[in-house]
C-alpha cells in the first residue's frame, strides 16, 4: 500500500493552493456577504486548468485524474465552501454527465467548453415532491416530432442561473416509471427555460441555487443523453462521484476549522496561560485533527477506486458519510473553542458551522448514505 502523492498530485495541490491563498482566503468572507463570486475567480481558474483536471485531453481536459480533481475541491474548499461547491457541481455532475454517458458529438459539443472553463453547467434532479426519492420525480419530456417538449420544476439546483447547460432528469415514458426516466441536455436561453430567484440560505451564500421551471420548453432530439430510459442509472453514477467531491469539500472546511482552532488556541490566554495547554481544549483538537484526516484518506481511497476502474459505490457513500458529518463536529468544536467570539462574524468559524451542515444533505443525506452502505453489505 503505496499512501504517497505522486509529484504530479502534489504538484497540482501546491499550484490549487497558492491559487487559494492568493485569490480567495482574503476575500471569500465578502463573497458571503455579497452573495455571489466573481467572474474573475474563474477566469483564474480557468487559466489554471482547474476546470478540466479529470477529463482527456481529447475533450478540453488536462487528462489528469479523479484523485486530482479532489485535491483541487479540498484546497478550494478550505477558503470557501461557496465556491468549492460550484467547482464541485460542475466537475462532478454537470460536466461529468457528458463524460459518461454523451456521444462523440455530444461530448466535443458540451464537454470541450466545460472542460476549458469557458462555460458552466448544471445538474437538476431534485424536485419539489422528490428528493431522497429521485425515481419520484415529475418533470415530462415528451417527443414531438424532431424536438422533445419539457415541462415541470427543479428545485436547489447548484450553478442553475450560472449554467450554459444543464442536464435535467425527465420522465420520457410514463408507463415504465423509474425505467422511463432520460437525462436531457436544456442549454441556458432556450424559450420555456425559467430562472427563478436564489434561495435565503443558512450557509454557502455565495454559491448560486435556485428553482429552475420549465413550461413547454423544446430541445432538439439529440439532446438525450445515452439512451431513452437510462437517465435514473445515469444519475446514480454520477452521484457516486460527487460523493467524493463532497468528501473532499468537506474535509476541506473541516481542516479551516481545525486551522484556525488552532490558531486561536495558541494566541488566547486564561488563567495565565495558553488555552491549547488545557487538556479539554487539546482532546477537543486531537479529535478534530483525527477525524480531518480519516476523512482525507476515506475520499482518497474512494477517488483511487474510481481512477483504478474499480467499484467504488459503497466507499464512496461512506467517505461522504464520515466526511460530511466529521465536518459538522470539527464547526460545532471550533465555535465552542473560539467560545463567545465563535459565535460572531468577527472570527471564519461562525461561517464554517453554517456551510458543513448542508455536507451531509446534498448529494444525498447521511440517512441515503447508510441505505446505499447497507444494500452494498447485502441488506
Amino acid at each position: 500500500m503505496d499512501f504517497d502523492l505522486t509529484e504530479e498530485h502534489r504538484l497540482i495541490r501546491r499550484t490549487v493552493r497558492e491559487f487559494v491563498d492568493r485569490e480567495v482566503l482574503p476575500y471569500a468572507a465578502g463573497w458571503e456577504e455579497e452573495g455571489s463570486l466573481p467572474e474573475r475567480v474563474f477566469g483564474v481558474m480557468k487559466e489554471l486548468d482547474l476546470f478540466g483536471l479529470p477529463f482527456p485531453e481529447a475533450y478540453g481536459g488536462v487528462g489528469s485524474d479523479y484523485l486530482a480533481y479532489i485535491l483541487a475541491v479540498e484546497e478550494i474548499g478550505r477558503a470557501s465552501g461557496s465556491l468549492g461547491l460550484t467547482y464541485a457541481a460542475h466537475v462532478s455532475l454537470g460536466a461529468a454527465a457528458f463524460h459518461h454517458f454523451g456521444s462523440e458529438e455530444q461530448k466535443r459539443r458540451w464537454l470541450v467548453p466545460c472542460a476549458r472553463g469557458e462555460v458552466l453547467a448544471a445538474f437538476a434532479l431534485t424536485e419539489p415532491d422528490a428528493g431522497s426519492d429521485a425515481g419520484g420525480i415529475q418533470t415530462a419530456a415528451v417527443r414531438d416530432g424532431c424536438e422533445w417538449v419539457i415541462n415541470g420544476t427543479k428545485c436547489f439546483i447548484t450553478n442553475g442561473s450560472l449554467a450554459g447547460y444543464v442536464v435535467i432528469a425527465a420522465i420520457t415514458d410514463r408507463e415504465k416509471g423509474i425505467r422511463g426516466i432520460s437525462n436531457l441536455v436544456v442549454p441556458a436561453g432556450t424559450p420555456g427555460f425559467h430562472i427563478g430567484p436564489g434561495y435565503r440560505k443558512l450557509g454557502l451564500r455565495a454559491s448560486d441555487t435556485v428553482e429552475l421551471v420549465f413550461e413547454d420548453c423544446r430541445v432538439p432530439v439529440d439532446h438525450l443523453l445515452g439512451s431513452p430510459g437510462d437517465g435514473l442509472r445515469q444519475s446514480l453514477r454520477v452521484l457516486d462521484g460527487g460523493r467524493i467531491s463532497i468528501a473532499a469539500l468537506s474535509t476541506g472546511i473541516a481542516q479551516a476549522c481545525l486551522d484556525a482552532s488552532l490558531i486561536y488556541a495558541r494566541e488566547r490566554v486564561q488563567f495565565g496561560r495558553s488555552i491549547s495547554g488545557f487538556q479539554a481544549i487539546q482532546f477537543k483538537l486531537a479529535d478534530m485533527a483525527t477525524e480531518v484526516d480519516l476523512a482525507r484518506l476515506a475520499a482518497w481511497r474512494a477517488a483511487w477506486l474510481k481512477d483504478h476502474h474499480r467499484p467504488y459505490t459503497r466507499e464512496a457513500a461512506m467517505a461522504k458519510l464520515f466526511a460530511s458529518e466529521a465536518c459538522v463536529r470539527a464547526a460545532l468544536e471550533a465555535v465552542q473553542i473560539h467560545g463567545g467570539y465563535g459565535y460572531t462574524e468577527e472570527y471564519p468559524v461562525a461561517r464554517y458551522l453554517r456551510d458543513a451542515k448542508l455536507m451531509t444533505i446534498g448529494e444525498g443525506t447521511s440517512e441515503i448514505q447508510r441505505l446505499v452502505i447497507a444494500r452494498q453489505l447485502g441488506c
